[in-house]
């Protein structure tokens, strides 16, 4: 039969489904079977043919018949695991049934008087099924859909290779497989690697896109952190019902890091023939983080979650497997060659840095190996690159978060920092000033362009940046000069008058970026002479910080001066220098493009915990301070944490009207201002340093230089204060953030077919720039 003619009947079976006013029997076969027995359709095709309104039209007006329907085309999928799908009908069948469900499922799940129907186990029939919990076989349709598909997916000659020799032999049992000898791909657990089959690839993959619908059921439900959320379909999946669960985790992770996109290396190579694997890879890590999502602290599911890759995965040749691919993928986009558009550039980096994310926070082992190995920076470089490109472009604000949260997580161990003096000579073309210097000076310089050059829904991230920088400050042993300078920029614009005064919390870049000078000159003071001489420089933003004004006109006059004045932070005074060769301006977001909306992060002080690091080098955890008045009981020398506790008020207030600061507020935390140790440096080297110009009649910079390299301020500045580091805690907040964004780039990334696009999503809302 012709596909135009399969196409054909498969659509007069559609348009006879939404036209009958009358229930059609289960048992007429004749009429299902038109749904997948005799066609011979792609998964484009029923998209195109079984168009939404009809599917809605069927939904309410004959609910009996698309209750049928999933229910056949679930027994279908059953049945098909259950024989092995040895003849090539049955395959089609499956794979029919498959591309059905992927159409139907998301008009169920946005429609709330549907929602249990998959939950209950009378036959295409009501809410109701408790009575025959002491059947065996009174399964909810869909914990027999997710077995199903479970089964089909280790399914020899369909989904993977047979281990049989002959055809003579009987095909391998069904029951009495044993998945873990299938999986997908070498890596973890798994040492063998499979011939590559296409066909087995594109089954995997339908299959897969059905299981992500199936557990898309969470974005129509709206964003609520207080419920503990657990998506039922995800649950089931992972739990010991499912007897698959461990060997399709591990399949999924060894074909994800397994990938190689650049192939043998041949140029132009992704142009000659089309990579069938990619689609099978975006696929698998779409599911993946999925699976990764639910809640890590239920116990009903400790198969994938808490015991296999929470605690059990802990061999470094997996770790190192896992870390070498994640960092070859998200690499991968920066590949630079001499033949333009010669190497394949992939499109799911968000995916793997949220799968990173998963892997780090959920298996702790995973992230210390992480934090050891020099191959952190593999991660580093791509994650700057991601949050440079995309600092202008609106649509890829959650991008940005991500990449700065995983930054923030790993920032909180002192092996992260130690690991940025590494010199940086990778020179991927960035659109940065261009520095001799280290991965820590790669990292401030694109903080930097942030703040400086990033569009306004950026500005709630600020407080995170500078953590990060605070977090690693303690350890980084000579920052450049054009580091330097741009630090002591960022303090020039963040002190200025009608940016201290016009919110309420802008006062704390302020304590963030002392305590990166405190820190810095306290503990790595002898290869620091480039911001040292950038503080005596620019010494008159410390003394203005020091005599900052507290009286009522003239904080009037800033906050008049701020409404002549709405750019976020002064541009000028940052010698930009000229940008990276081959590089291009970060360039925001095509009018028109898509974007799904986030929730609200939380403040970093519940975004972080803080920790003092001991003498031996041990992190000490800080019980948050009861709340107390400000006057009395002043955190440690050199420690914001009250100052930016107090007053921690969302934005919007400001923004409203309702919150404008008053004498006493400046007051509160000018006090505080963590200036001892800098202003002791000033007093200390500003007359050397002037003594030396006026004797030898300098104006040559090299000579100052050399004269603070080889200067001390041994037993002149006061004690150290002790290092502290915020750790990033997880909290509901962060978890809800995480869904949110982790939904929303699956419904932009799958659009051929576009499997959620037009219904009704309640997680986020679909937003065009």
């Amino acid at each position: 039969m012709g596909s135009s003619d399969s196409k054909l009947n498969f659509r007069k079976a559609v348009i006879q489904l939404t036209t009958k006013t009358q229930p059609v029997e289960a048992t007429d076969d004749a009429f299902w079977d038109q749904f997948w027995a005799d066609t011979a359709t792609s998964v484009q095709d029923v998209f195109a043919l079984v168009p939404a309104a009809e599917i809605r039209a069927v939904r309410e007006e004959s609910p009996s018949n698309l209750a049928t329907l999933c229910y056949k085309a679930v027994e279908k999928l059953v049945q098909g695991a259950e024989s092995g799908c040895h003849s090539e009908k049955e395959k089609q069948i499956v794979l029919n049934c498959s591309r059905l469900l992927t159409r139907v499922l998301p008009y169920i799940f946005e429609d709330p008087d549907w929602r249990g129907f998959f939950w209950s186990t009378v036959p295409g029939a009501g809410r109701g099924g408790q009575g025959e919990e002491d059947d065996e076989n009174a399964r909810p349709l869909a914990e027999s859909l997710l077995l199903a598909i479970a089964d089909l997916l280790f399914c020899p000659d369909f989904t993977v290779q047979s281990h049989r020799r002959s055809t003579v032999d009987s095909a391998e049992d069904v029951h009495s497989l044993d998945s873990c000898e299938y999986i997908w791909e070498a890596g973890v657990g798994f040492a063998h690697s499979p011939q590559p089959n296409y066909i087995h690839d594109m089954n995997r993959m339908e299959l897969l896109k059905l299981l992500l619908t199936c557990f898309s059921e969470a974005m129509y439900l709206p964003p609520a952190p207080e419920s503990g959320s657990t998506n039922p379909w995800v649950q089931f999946f992972c739990s010991t019902e499912n007897r698959h669960a461990l060997p399709l985790f591990t399949s999924l992770l060894n074909t994800v890091c397994a990938y190689d996109p650049v192939g043998y290396g041949i140029p132009y190579n992704h142009l000659l023939f089309s990579d069938y694997r990619e689609p099978l890879v975006e696929e698998a890590a779409q599911v993946l983080i999925v699976t990764l999502d639910h809640d890590s602290a239920s116990s009903a599911s400790p198969t994938v979650d808490g015991t296999t890759t929470g605690t059990a995965m802990d061999d470094a040749d997996d770790f190192q497997f896992i870390l070498k691919g994640i960092a070859r993928l998200l690499s991968n986009p920066l590949l630079q060659t001499y033949l333009p558009n010669s190497t394949k550039k992939i499109q799911f980096h968000q995916e793997l840095l949220v799968l990173f994310w998963k892997l780090c926070d959920f298996n702790k082992k995973f992230l210390f190996f992480v934090l050891k190995s020099s191959d952190v920076l593999d991660i580093l470089v791509p994650i700057l690159f991601f949050l440079n490109d995309a600092r202008a472009d609106q649509s890829r604000v959650g991008l940005m978060h991500i990449g700065v949260f995983i930054l923030l997580l790993l920032s909180g161990e002192r092996n992260f920092g130690v690991r940025l003096n590494k010199p940086y000579s990778v020179r991927v073309p960035m659109d940065i000033p261009v520095f001799t210097g280290t991965h820590a000076d790669l990292l401030i310089v694109v903080f930097h362009k942030i703040i400086t050059s990033g569009h306004q829904r950026l500005q709630p991230l600020f407080d995170c940046l500078l953590t990060i920088v605070v977090n690693v400050s303690p350890y980084l042993k000579s920052l450049s000069m054009v580091t330097a300078n741009k630090l002591l920029h960022l303090l020039e614009a963040f002190s200025t008058t009608w940016f201290l005064f016009s919110a309420a919390q802008n006062h704390h870049l302020v304590f963030f970026l002392l305590e990166v000078f405190n820190n810095i000159i306290q503990y790595q003071f002898d290869g620091n002479s480039n911001l040292v001489y950038a503080i005596i420089r620019k010494r008159s933003v410390f003394h203005q910080l020091a005599n900052l004004p507290t009286d009522p006109p003239t904080i009037h006059k800033a906050l008049q001066r701020r409404r002549r004045t709405p750019e976020p932070l002064s541009r000028t005074g940052s010698q930009e220098g000229t940008s990276m060769e081959g590089s291009r301006p970060a360039a925001p977001a095509e009018p028109g493009t898509l974007k799904t909306s986030l929730v609200a992060t939380p403040g970093i002080d519940k975004l972080t915990e803080k920790s003092q690091v001991s003498e031996d080098g041990t992190l000490r955890s800080l019980e948050p301070e009861p709340q107390q008045s400000s006057e009395d009981g002043s955190p440690a020398k050199g420690e914001p944490s009250q100052a930016w506790r107090e007053q921690r008020r969302p934005s919007s207030s400001s923004a409203s009207g309702q919150w404008s600061p008053t004498p006493e507020w400046v007051l509160s935390w000018k006090s505080k201002l963590p200036l001892q140790t800098i202003m002791r440096l000033l007093q200390v080297l500003v007359p050397q340093v002037e003594k030396i110009c006026i004797d030898k009649g300098l104006t040559d910079e090299s000579e100052i230089l050399r004269f603070l390299q080889h200067g001390t301020l041994v037993g002149l500045l006061p004690v150290p204060h002790p290092i502290l580091i915020r750790k990033y805690q997880a909290n509901l907040g962060t978890a809800m953030w995480f869904r949110t964004y982790m939904w929303g780039v699956i419904y932009l990334r799958n659009v051929d077919p576009p499997v959620w696009y037009d219904t009704d999503v309640k997680l986020f809302e679909i937003q065009r720039v």
